[in-house]
C-alpha cells in the first residue's frame, strides 16, 4: 500500500464515516477523513440527538401538568426557549469534540474541508491539494429536501430548528414521516399552535396502520392540526407573518414553516459520476452487500446509499467495512429486523414485519393486542391508551412483527426486538411471567 498516500480515505465524518476510520486506523491503516462541517455527522449535530434532547425538554410539559396529580404542588411553570436552545447546542458541542477526540486518538487524519472524488484512488480537497488512497470510502450523510414552490426560502428545514431564536407561536410542517411528526410534537407540547399537512392521506407511511392511526388520534387530541392531500402552492411573506397556500384547503398564516418531506443523499458535487461511480434515480450511491460501488475502489456506508436511514444501521455498515477490508474478518451487514422508534408524542417503536407486509409474504398471520391505559396515565387523568400488537405466523406462532405505541415504547421494544431477531414464538413470550405492575408486562399478556 507504499504507493498511496493513505489507505483509506473517507469523505463524511458522520456516524458511518467515524466508526469506519476509527476501526480501520485501529487495524493499522493509515486513514484520512475529511469533513467540511463538523465531526458527529447529522445524528450528533443536527439529529437524533438535539432532536431527542427537544423531546425530554417538551415532555415536561405534561409531566408537571401530571405532577399535580401525584401530591405535588407545582406552580404555574413557564418555559425559556433560549435556554434549552443553548443548553442542547452545548451538548452537541461538547459531542464533536469527543468525536474529534476520538478519531485524533486514533490517529487519524482530519482534513476540515470539502473533498471530491477525482479517480478510482485519488481525491482533492477544497484547499487544492491532491491526495491517493488505496480505498475510498463515501460517507456523506442526506440532507433535507425541500419542496420547489414559490417561496421556499422562507421555510426551514430540521437543520435550523435548533437554532430558532424565538419560539414560534404557530408551526405549519410539511410532512408526515417521522421527522416531522416528532417536530409536531415537540412544538405543541411547547405551546406553539402546530399544522402539519402532507400531500397524502397518510402518517408514517411504512408503520403499521393499526400504530400510526392512534398516533393520528392522540396527536388530534393534543391539539396539532392535519391537513391531508394538500401539496405546497408558495409561501408569502405579510405583515404578520407567512401566509401559505396549498391545495386542496384555504390558506393559512404561521409564524414558522418547517420543511420535513424526506431527505436526499449527499452526492452533489462529489465527482463520482465523473470517475464511473454509479448512482440511483435519487443520487444514493449503488452499492453491494460488502458496500463497494461500481469502482473497486470506492465504497459508500449510511444515508448516502439510501438502504436504511438509520445511525445504528450506518455504524453497522461502518463496522463491517473496516472489519473486512482491513480486518480479515469479512462480514455483511443483516437488514432484517431492524427495529425503529419515533420519538412522537407518545411514542411509538417497532419491528419486523408490519400486519400488511406479514399477509403479503405468508398469508395467513395471528394478530395479538394489548390496548390499555397505562397506570400513570390512569392516575394522572390524562385520556390516553397504549396499543401493543404483535404479528404472528399463523401455522408456528413465530412472532414476525411487534408495534406499540405508549410511553417509553421505544426502551421497552429494543429488549423485545432480541427475541424477535431471536425467532422466537407467541408460545415463547406467553411463557414468560409478567413483571407486575409494568406497562412492558402487556408483552406477554396480549391475546
Amino acid at each position: 500500500m507504499a504507493d498511496y498516500d493513505y489507505d483509506l480515505f473517507v469523505i463524511g465524518a458522520g456516524s458511518g464515516g467515524v466508526r469506519a476510520s476509527r476501526v480501520s486506523a485501529a487495524y493499522g491503516a493509515r486513514v484520512a477523513v475529511a469533513e467540511e462541517y463538523r465531526v458527529g455527522g447529522t445524528c450528533v449535530i443536527r439529529g437524533c440527538v438535539p432532536k431527542k434532547l427537544l423531546i425530554y425538554g417538551a415532555h415536561f410539559a405534561e409531566d408537571l401538568k401530571d405532577a399535580r396529580r401525584f401530591g405535588w404542588d407545582v406552580p404555574e411553570c413557564g418555559f425559556d426557549w433560549p435556554m434549552l436552545r443553548d443548553n442542547v447546542l452545548g451538548e452537541v458541542d461538547r459531542l464533536n469534540g469527543l468525536y474529534q477526540q476520538t478519531l485524533e486518538n486514533n490517529k487519524v487524519e482530519i482534513f476540515n474541508e470539502r473533498a471530491t472524488v477525482t479517480g478510482p484512488h485519488e481525491v482533492r480537497l477544497a484547499s487544492g491539494r491532491t491526495v491517493t488512497a488505496k480505498h475510498i470510502l463515501i460517507a456523506t450523510g442526506a440532507r433535507p429536501q425541500i419542496p420547489d414552490c414559490p417561496g421556499n426560502d422562507l421555510g426551514i428545514t430540521s437543520n435550523e430548528v435548533f437554532h430558532l431564536e424565538t419560539l414560534p407561536k404557530r408551526v405549519l410542517i410539511a410532512g408526515a414521516g417521522y421527522i416531522a411528526n416528532e417536530f409536531a410534537g415537540i412544538f405543541n407540547e411547547f405551546g406553539s399552535k402546530v399544522t402539519l399537512i402532507n400531500r397524502s392521506d397518510q402518517i408514517l407511511r411504512g408503520y403499521d396502520e393499526s400504530i400510526r392511526d392512534r398516533l393520528l388520534q392522540i396527536s388530534i387530541a393534543k391539539g396539532i392540526e392535519f391537513r391531508f392531500n394538500a401539496s405546497f402552492e408558495g409561501i408569502e411573506q405579510t405583515e404578520t407573518g407567512l401566509k401559505v397556500s396549498m391545495s386542496n384547503h384555504e390558506p393559512v398564516e404561521v409564524d414558522c414553516v418547517i420543511f420535513a418531506t424526506g431527505r436526499a443523499p449527499n452526492t452533489e458535487g462529489l465527482g463520482l459520476e465523473a470517475v464511473g461511480v454509479e448512482l440511483d434515480v435519487i443520487g444514493a450511491v449503488k452499492v453491494d452487500a460488502d458496500n463497494r460501488s461500481s469502482i473497486d475502489s470506492i465504497f459508500a456506508v449510511g444515508d448516502v446509499t439510501n438502504r436504511v436511514q438509520l445511525t445504528p444501521v450506518a455504524i453497522r455498515e461502518g463496522q463491517a467495512f473496516a472489519d473486512t477490508i482491513f480486518g480479515n474478518k469479512p462480514h455483511q451487514v443483516d437488514y432484517e429486523t431492524i427495529p425503529a422508534a419515533v420519538f412522537s408524542h407518545p411514542p411509538m417503536a417497532g419491528v419486523g414485519l408490519t400486519e400488511g407486509q406479514a399477509k403479503n409474504k405468508f398469508g395467513a398471520v395471528k394478530v395479538y393486542t394489548s390496548d390499555f391505559r397505562p397506570m400513570k396515565n390512569v392516575l394522572a387523568n390524562r385520556n390516553e391508551r397504549a396499543l401493543y400488537k404483535m404479528v404472528c405466523d399463523a401455522n408456528t406462532g413465530k412472532v414476525l412483527g411487534l408495534h406499540m405505541i405508549g410511553p417509553d415504547a421505544p426502551e421497552i421494544l429494543q429488549a423485545a426486538a432480541v427475541a424477535v431477531k431471536a425467532g422466537l414464538t407467541k408460545a415463547d413470550f406467553d411463557q414468560t411471567v409478567a413483571l407486575h405492575p409494568s406497562m412492558a408486562e402487556e408483552l406477554v399478556l396480549m391475546k
